[in-house]
């Protein structure tokens, strides 16, 4: 295997556990901000990825999408624990919102700080490839979790969001769908993503990866 190939595998799995711990670890801060020390209590607060490996999540499909050489790898952290009563009591419903849009403004914010980096920089040096493949991988995969994570299905972040967002002009029912809708929120995304659904699905992700890698 030539250092090239080597670098740029070691690039992928630092780009993707910066993409997925720092979500994780942005939502537990966001509440924190708001008065929930949940996530700090139980050292989710971390940036030690150790604490944020999820079996299935961390290690398992990436290293499937690895063996089977898939366009991109994804994945994701264990999530971190939200007392998101705390958070409305002090933030309202507009904390509640920015509490589970914080992982969705990490990543996107990651990915264009990454894209005026790589704007910038001199990656002919061994060291340049490793920094030119790391910022390149941290705004592809940045950007796929971040639109990932606001799409509206339940579980995922845009939904909680959304609901909230309609709670607070008062329109529960919203909210009541998505805790409907969230029994079968994982059978959508398996469709979606096993079907060329996801072609359309991830079209804007597409979109702005190309835009920001220039």
């Amino acid at each position: 295997m030539e250092n090239r190939e080597i670098i740029e595998i070691i690039t992928k799995i630092l780009a993707l556990l910066i993409g997925i711990v720092g979500h994780e670890i942005m939502h537990g801060y966001s509440a924190y901000r708001y008065g929930d020390n949940t996530a700090k209590i139980e050292g989710r607060l971390s940036i030690n990825p150790i604490k944020h490996v999820d079996i299935m999540g961390t290690i398992v499909v990436p290293l499937l999408l690895f063996i089977s050489n898939a366009p991109f790898l994804f994945g994701w952290a264990k999530p971190v624990p939200i007392n998101m009563q705390t958070v409305v009591n002090n933030g309202g419903l507009n904390g509640a919102i920015m509490v589970s849009l914080a992982g969705i403004i990490y990543n996107i914010s990651v990915a264009a700080i990454a894209s005026v980096l790589l704007g910038f920089g001199d990656f002919n040096s061994e060291i340049g490839l490793f920094f030119g493949y790391l910022l390149a991988y941290l705004i592809v995969y940045n950007i796929i979790l971040g639109i990932f994570n606001l799409w509206p299905i339940p579980p995922l972040d845009g939904s909680q969001a959304l609901a909230y967002f309609f709670m607070k002009f008062g329109n529960y029912k919203v909210a009541e769908m998505f805790d409907k809708v969230g029994n079968y929120g994982m059978i959508i995304l398996v469709l979606i993503l096993a079907t060329p659904l996801n072609q359309i699905f991830f079209a804007p992700a597409l979109y702005l990866i190309n835009l920001l890698i220039k």
